[in-house]
């Protein structure tokens, strides 16, 4: 298996939940009314899932690597492309859980700033997706020997082994810099 196979599964499931989102985002336009609970399961698989794990991988991985080569001026500008729409993803996840929190807290507009941000994201990963899987995965990996992509492949599968690990350690800092008791 080439190493964007993987890559190019996730990209199932994150489309999966992309389905999800424009349901509830049409929800939320119809019944003028958000439901913090999906936008809490929403933004942590966003987090954790399409930008931790994926894209992760593809960041610390697939990119760095590609970086070390002499890319073609489209694929590099396509990189780039790609690398600016994860930063993209991330602040919209961002406005999302920020809007959430206002939303609770009585806040009138952020109901609006929540169904941007999750058109926003529903609009942008299947754009991002078919970018990655027509129009780049498949002609970089021209680049590299089948053993350069073997050692791609064996790193992301160490990569996804530790995310869990790392993941809740981070968890557990988080809360011992707080302190146990406030």
């Amino acid at each position: 298996m080439m190493p964007i196979g993987p890559l190019m599964i996730e990209h199932r499931l994150i489309e999966r939940m992309i389905n999800q989102m424009r349901g509830h985002v049409d929800r939320f336009r119809a019944t003028q009314k958000a439901d913090p609970a999906f936008i809490d399961t929403a933004v942590d698989f966003v987090r954790t899932y399409a930008d931790r794990c994926h894209h992760g991988k593809e960041e610390d991985i697939l990119f760095r690597d590609l970086k070390k080569k002499s890319l073609s001026e489209e694929h590099n500008r396509i990189l780039e492309e790609l690398i600016a729409e994860h930063i993209l993803g991330r602040e919209a996840a961002r406005t999302l859980a920020d809007a959430k929190e206002r939303y609770l807290e009585g806040d009138s507009t952020a109901l609006a700033e929540i169904i941007d941000a999750v058109s926003l994201l529903a609009d942008f990963y299947p754009r991002h997706i078919d970018k990655e899987d027509r129009h780049f995965f498949l002609p970089v990996m021209n680049y590299f020997t089948k053993q350069e992509q073997d050692a791609m492949l064996a790193e992301m599968y160490e990569f996804d082994k530790n995310l869990v690990h790392a993941l809740y350690r981070a968890v557990v800092e988080k809360v011992e810099r707080r302190g146990m008791l406030d």
